[in-house]
């Protein structure tokens, strides 16, 4: 194999990563299935240069396994990794293979459509749609088994749920600030700059925060610690879950740069390319999902994080300006609050400003 040719792929709690091979040679000492779960550290296989041998402790032990094994199963165990190299043979990408995974279809039998024959999820969609499609031949139905992504993100939530006191304050706010600010960055940077919603919010949040340091702290063990530094996280939804990439010290990061990571995180998030680092380090998380016109929605806190900020939409209200009616667009902001952390009086403080933030968005950050 080369340098930079696809080689693995590992499924982590929190993403899954395309591994490259490091550099040229022949993939010898192969000590792990596809499948399997490995501990962090452990040597799964070789990448021989010419004249280069697996070390002589694995080959003992590789030669061991073999003598201690009956014959039926080395067989199967050959069978098994003849498959694996026939579906490896072409790339997959990190999509088409869950799918393929979650539909049960066989990526032996695909003939790729992408660039150089790589598989891509609609070559799996179809081979999966033809498939329902024939007659059924039996009435049992069985249900797919969720991803490591969705099983972790059940476990964890759950546990957020019933181990995270949460407490919640609700705050509608004037969002005319927030359009203005938007427009205004579009007309002074062009149209195809213009930020979202999201990365304006991540940059007011982080610069409230800056004034109410309770809200970015976390809950350790039996005690609270101060975060040094403002990430925020902003949940995004993928196939199988909801993951949270983090933009690190966003109070000192501008707009344009906001934007640009949260782009970039987006579409890596889709495609199943984030990193543990981009996962890493949260501190704060924005769950928006004004977007798909939800109203006002309350999210279950990212444990050791103190707080998630969770964004409806902006919608145009009757409300009382000067003691008459008037129609304003209005965002609707739920802070959910771990109790142990901050007590209501700092969550409706925090709020406050951030309403003032959204408001007049001016008086936070500068305009770039």
């Amino acid at each position: 194999m080369s340098k930079g040719e696809p080689l693995l792929e590992i499924e982590t709690d929190k993403a899954i990563m395309e591994i490259e091979s490091p550099g040229d040679g022949v993939l010898e000492g192969i000590k792990a299935q596809e499948g399997a779960e490995i501990p962090v550290g452990q040597t799964i296989a070789w990448i021989l240069g010419p004249g280069e041998s697996v070390p002589a402790e694995q080959a003992q032990a590789e030669s061991g396994r073999r003598h201690d094994t009956p014959a039926a199963t080395v067989s199967a165990a050959t069978a098994e990794l003849k498959v694996g190299t026939t579906a490896s043979s072409a790339r997959i990408s990190p999509k088409a293979r869950r799918l393929a995974k979650e539909k049960g279809v066989d990526l032996a039998r695909i003939k790729g459509s992408g660039p150089g024959g790589e598989i891509l999820a609609s070559d799996v969609l179809a081979v999966a749609e033809a498939g329902s499609a024939a007659p059924s031949t039996t009435k049992i139905q069985t249900q797919p088994q969720l991803s490591t992504l969705a099983r972790l993100m059940a476990e964890r939530t759950t546990q957020s749920w019933t181990t995270v006191p949460h407490f919640f304050v609700t705050r509608e706010i004037d969002a005319r600030g927030l359009l203005a600010l938007r427009e205004a960055f579009a007309h002074q940077n062009g149209q195809s700059s213009r930020p979202t919603h999201s990365d304006l919010l991540v940059a007011l949040v982080a610069r409230v925060l800056v004034k109410h340091p309770a809200l970015n702290a976390s809950w350790i063990g039996d005690g609270i610690r101060q975060n040094p530094d403002i990430n925020i996280g902003l949940a995004m939804a993928v196939d199988d879950g909801v993951v949270a990439p983090v933009i690190a010290k966003a109070d000192k990061t501008d707009i344009a740069q906001i934007a640009s990571l949260r782009k970039d995180l987006t579409e890596r998030a889709r495609a199943g390319k984030l990193h543990p680092q981009d996962l890493s380090g949260g501190t704060f998380t924005i769950s928006n999902l004004g977007m798909l016109n939800v109203d006002a929605f309350t999210a279950i806190i990212i444990a050791p994080q103190a707080a998630i900020l969770a964004v409806g939409r902006i919608a145009d209200r009757v409300v009382a300006v000067d003691g008459q009616p008037s129609v304003c667009p209005i965002i609707s902001c739920t802070l959910s609050v771990d109790h142990r952390v901050a007590d209501g009086a700092r969550a409706a403080r925090f709020l406050d400003d951030l309403a003032q933030a959204i408001a007049d968005p001016g008086k936070w950050l500068e305009l770039r």
